[in-house]
């Protein structure tokens, strides 16, 4: 019993820090491709039309089991309304543990003023979320019966949802969302085991997003800063609520993105730099310490037209590392119904 409860903690202390596993899509660097939907359900619909995006995402190839991540995404603005709708799917997996989930999201879009060419818009989204959270026990052997593994793969489902508000004024852009905003309680370290009632119970982690930008240059050449902070809360607790753990862990991204326009379209590039607030402690032959993640992303992409294709690559710094590779990932997408130029700013997100 004692293995299994070390097991569940040490699966949070030591993924949490470097994937955001098991509570929802993870925010990584994806979001950068124009696509903050992903993220903010507040931006579904944000522009006239409509845009899906791809996502895949593997890290430490020289790691079995390394955690990887697949989403699908769409949203559009319904006709000519201040309405927007969107969907996303995505599947998680990291080691024995996985996580598939579907989201559904409604938005609305208030001008604030100005007239059509003017970009000043108060934007709400909701997404109620379904997801399920697998574990595969399948492979765990043990000498002796043990009642703290089940030995096959159990799974079990349950309900959140995410809340986002966005503001766009012209070049200038802020997002905010509470993801997991239930932070429903998950037995799945419980399901079929025996002194079940001793096992802990862990929430669904709920996370806090908030991110500002502002696109400087009207001509060929645009830059765009950008930082994006998050929080996201744990919470571990026994049946009886003896014993109750909250964990707070934050971080925050430093962007940088470079476009050019050129004759099928734009091509971009930049960089990224994540720092968490917390220290993971570690122990070496001679000395203890303590590091925080620091992840470093360049991340290049082109619109050819219609169509969008992005590359990123992470590199984890600091002296203790899973493995010497870094974490690849890319975004295709295809933008359907836009107009060019809707508004007279350069505001990729929301033409």
């Amino acid at each position: 019993m004692m293995k299994f409860r070390l097991f569940v903690l040490l699966s949070f202390l030591v993924f949490g820090a470097q994937s955001y596993a098991q509570e929802g899509i993870p925010v990584y660097f994806d979001y950068l491709s124009d696509n903050y939907y992903l993220v903010y359900p507040s931006m579904a619909g944000i522009t006239q039309g409509g845009k899906i995006r791809g996502t895949a995402r593997q890290q430490w190839f020289s790691v079995d089991e390394a955690p990887n991540l697949q989403t699908l995404n769409a949203h559009f603005r319904i006709g000519d309304s201040n309405s927007g709708v969107g969907a996303i799917l995505f599947n998680d997996a990291n080691g024995y543990h996985s996580l598939t989930g579907a989201k559904i999201t409604y938005a609305h879009h208030l001008k604030l003023g100005g007239d059509d060419r003017y970009l000043n818009q108060l934007s709400f989204g909701l997404s109620p979320t379904y997801l399920q959270s697998s574990l595969d026990e399948s492979e765990f052997r043990s000498i002796e019966p043990d009642p703290a593994i089940v030995g096959s793969k159990i799974s079990s489902s349950f309900f959140n949802v995410d809340i986002g508000l966005s503001y766009s004024k012209m070049e200038f852009y802020a997002h905010f969302a509470v993801l997991n905003a239930l932070g429903t309680e998950r037995e799945l370290y419980r399901f079929g085991r025996g002194d079940a009632d001793n096992l802990p119970l862990i929430d669904d982690a709920r996370k806090y997003l908030i991110s500002t930008g502002y696109i400087f240059g009207k001509n060929e050449w645009q830059i765009e800063p950008s930082i994006l902070f998050q929080m996201s809360e744990f919470k571990y607790k026994s049946s009886s609520d003896a014993v109750a753990v909250s964990n707070l862990e934050k971080a925050i991204d430093f962007n940088l993105k470079v476009y050019r326009d050129v004759d099928f379209g734009r091509v971009w590039g930049g960089l990224s730099y994540r720092r968490s607030f917390d220290g993971a402690s570690f122990q070496t032959e001679n000395s203890f310490g303590e590091q925080k993640l620091q992840l470093i992303t360049p991340i290049v992409g082109a619109n050819i037209r219609n169509f969008l294709v992005s590359y990123n690559y992470s590199y984890q710094t600091g002296d203790i590392r899973f493995g010497s590779g870094g974490f690849h990932q890319i975004t295709i997408g295809y933008d359907f119904g836009q107009q060019e130029r809707r508004y007279d700013c350069y505001c990729p997100a929301a033409q």
